[in-house]
């Protein structure tokens, strides 16, 4: 079992980073393998809605972290994203990763396991958690909560170090995320089928 924690911040030892390893250090204890993939601090250009990836079933925009990132996500069981705050919501450069990665490789990620951590020095935490949560619940992902909102306070990682329930919170969000990987490893052994999907259906409101 295979879990990607994703670093939204530039910066590629901060607070968000010191959240994801809280979390990655628990589920390594748990057994189980993980992978730390930082997006860096390169521009990251926002998906512009071409469609182009339902053609060809990848992003026209190649060879950034989007496009690495896929690469690796297609062998992963679950994903644990991690962002700064940034005006009361997530940095701009993981939510292009985001729109983009959803938006053109739905399949990497159905049926997987998923969940995030947000970093804030003070507010805007619970709004960027819905932000997350937002791109789980369209893509048919098991969602992973834990004791309280997943995320820790400081405006450097040695006041994170300080955030010692936040941390806890992560440590127990590592615990609960392991036990789902599991628990649908075993169902896989058992023979337990996954859910059936109907074919979509779309419907919007204009007449």
């Amino acid at each position: 079992m295979k879990v990607i924690l994703v670093n939204g911040s530039p910066h590629t030892d901060g607070c968000t980073f010191r959240g994801l390893k809280e979390v990655g250090d628990t589920l390594i204890k748990e057994g189980i393998e993980v992978i730390y993939f930082h997006i860096g601090n390169e521009a990251i250009h926002g998906c512009i809605a071409c469609r182009k990836c339902k053609e060809t079933h990848e992003c026209i925009f190649k060879n950034d972290s989007v496009s690495k990132f896929l690469k690796l996500a297609k062998d992963a069981d679950g994903f644990i994203f991690g962002s700064p705050v940034y005006y009361a919501g997530m940095n701009g450069s993981m939510k292009s990763f985001l729109d983009r990665a959803f938006y053109s490789s739905g399949d990497v990620f159905d049926g997987k396991v998923a969940s995030c951590i947000v970093s804030a020095r003070r507010s805007g935490t619970t709004a960027t958690y819905d932000e997350f949560n937002k791109y789980f619940g369209i893509s048919n992902m098991i969602i992973v909560s834990s004791k309280y909102w997943n995320n820790v306070h400081g405006q450097y990682k040695e006041q994170v170090e300080e955030d010692l329930e936040g941390l806890q919170t992560l440590r127990q969000l590592g615990h609960n995320f392991a036990y789902v990987l599991k628990a649908l490893e075993l169902a896989k052994k058992e023979g337990l089928a996954k859910p059936n999907k109907e074919k979509p259906i779309f419907t919007n409101f204009v007449r």
